[in-house]
């Protein structure tokens, strides 16, 4: 199977990607004759990330990509060989040589769709030794990306429609792929863009940053531009020396705020003036390399009012340290101010942004099982109920109101009828006693088919149309349900004969 070219594919996850255990199982099924056994393996969680009662479905796009290259080439072979016992068959090697996921299958929700636990996000089949092979990298894969776009949706309720959330965690990101996955699926969350340049190029995540701390420091003040000259925004009309209109500026600042005029530093000041000289229609300034009261604020100033003579507006400022709800609050309420005194509405609404690091509790683990070998449902049993695992091939369904509203997911065995809407339907609710009657005035399918026998079935959504869906899907979440703090938690049933089915091989393991 040939690998997509596109750019993305260089970073595609490689074969070897995997714990050593899949190998050694894959040695174990060849050598039991079962290397061909049909068998489906599903990614689900039990518990929603974060305390939460929902998580957003992604990483599928990744998981194709790494299923259209999956090849294992000479060098993965000798190194598997180098890892398992010496005497090991040779034709074990030359079977591994010729795997590829030609057989496999995969049914999976639409990434930015949501999901709830025990619901699969992705259903893998096919020869039993390849979707061993398959497990770790796929849940890899899932697993991170969907916490990542959880994360980032949340923070986006919290943030609400209108701000603007940037992803800047690369330089503290648990190595390039991992900071590739956080940029990519914090945008496909509902951030609005992204500092990795990366990113950008290999998966159309707007980029976006100005300065750092670094910049601002690498200056003294006695720094003299080689041009200090900046025409006006509309092109026509003479230059002006932005370094020296500055320190006019700054005065009168200064004055306003209470300030000695040499209070400033005169490093920050000249970092600002070159930035902006740079970028006069983009200028934001940082705050707080030094004293943002003392110092930060007056350089922004003079340097955001002498562009306004030009007729550029700056963009906005930055905080990255200290209380920054009550920072934000006094530089809000010095713009207000400064703006009624320099004769410069559009001052007061300047936008303020802040960066820091912005964490949730810890991540939720996802769990992957098997679930069906040579057609017979598997389960896995245990004395803690919240581990089991459900038999069988299963489809999954979404059951609305008339209103639109999300009523349950319902769990089913896969040769079940599909529900109806209008019909009633009995199942039962996991983790009730009893079972319940619902009437769904609509369906939807929630899997749905993306590869066959190792083709793909339609073209995959493009990051911004998953984005999008996933911000619709939140939409048609409840308040009660997308709530952060002590969420309603949302009903995932199971269908009358997948339960009775539970029963049935709960009852054999009693035994």
């Amino acid at each position: 199977m040939a690998a997509e070219q596109d750019p993305e594919g260089r970073a595609a996850a490689r074969p070897l990607l995997t714990d050593l255990y899949q190998a050694t199982m894959a040695l174990g099924y060849w050598r039991a004759g079962r290397a061909q056994d049909q068998a489906e393996f599903e990614l689900f969680f039990r518990q929603c990330p974060f305390g939460g009662a929902f998580a957003l479905a992604a990483g599928l796009r990744d998981c194709v990509r790494f299923l259209r290259a999956f090849r294992l080439r000479d060098a993965d072979v000798q190194f598997l060989a180098s890892a398992l016992p010496p005497d090991t068959d040779p034709a074990f090697f030359e079977h591994l040589r010729a795997l590829d996921c030609s057989g496999v299958t995969v049914r999976a929700l639409p990434e930015g769709s949501l999901a709830f636990p025990g619901v699969p996000l992705l259903q893998v089949s096919g020869p039993l030794l390849v979707v061993q092979l398959l497990e770790t990298p796929l849940l890899c894969l899932v697993s991170y990306a969907s916490l990542i776009a959880t994360n980032a949706a949340r923070l986006r309720l919290i943030a609400g429609p209108d701000k603007r959330l940037l992803e800047m965690g690369l330089r503290r990101a648990q190595g390039p792929d991992g900071g590739l996955t956080a940029s990519t699926y914090s945008y496909l969350g509902g951030f609005d863009a992204s500092s990795n340049v990366l990113a950008g190029q290999l998966r159309g995540v707007p980029v976006a940053g100005t300065l750092a701390h670094s910049f601002v420091t690498s200056f003294s003040g006695s720094e003299v531009p080689p041009d200090p000259m900046l025409a006006p925004a509309a092109g026509q009309g003479s230059q002006v020396d932005l370094a020296a209109s500055v320190e006019m500026w700054l005065e009168r600042v200064c004055g306003h705020l209470g300030l000695g005029v040499q209070e400033p530093h005169r490093g920050e000041r000249a970092a600002f003036v070159a930035y902006a000289l740079a970028f006069p229609r983009g200028f934001q300034g940082l705050l707080d390399t030094y004293s943002v009261r003392r110092s930060g604020l007056p350089n922004f100033l003079a340097v955001a009012l002498a562009l306004q003579e030009l007729g550029y507006q700056a963009v906005g400022v930055r905080l990255d340290s200290g209380d920054l709800l009550q920072q934000a609050r006094e530089i809000r309420g010095v713009f207000q101010t400064a703006a009624a005194q320099f004769g410069v509405p559009w001052l007061q609404s300047v936008p303020i942004a802040v960066s820091n690091n912005i964490d949730e509790e810890e991540l939720a683990r996802l769990a992957q099982k098997l679930v069906s070998v040579g057609g017979q449902p598997r389960m896995k049993l245990t004395e803690d109920p919240e581990k089991q695992t459900l038999p069988g091939s299963k489809a999954a369904f979404r059951l609305l109101g008339s209103d639109g509203s999300l009523l349950l997911d319902v769990l089913q065995l896969a040769e079940e009828p599909h529900p109806q809407a209008g019909q009633e339907l009995r199942v039962w609710p996991r983790g009730a006693r009893e079972s319940r009657t619902v009437r769904p005035a609509h369906v939807e399918p929630l899997l749905r088919l993306w590869v066959q026998q190792g083709q793909l079935c339609e073209p995959l959504p493009s990051l911004a149309e998953s984005r999008a869906f996933a911000q619709q899907s939140l939409h048609r979440l409840s308040p009660a349900h997308r709530r952060l703090e002590q969420p309603a938690l949302y009903q995932v049933a199971l269908s009358e004969k997948l339960q009775a089915l539970v029963d049935r091989l709960s009852a054999r393991g009693a035994l």
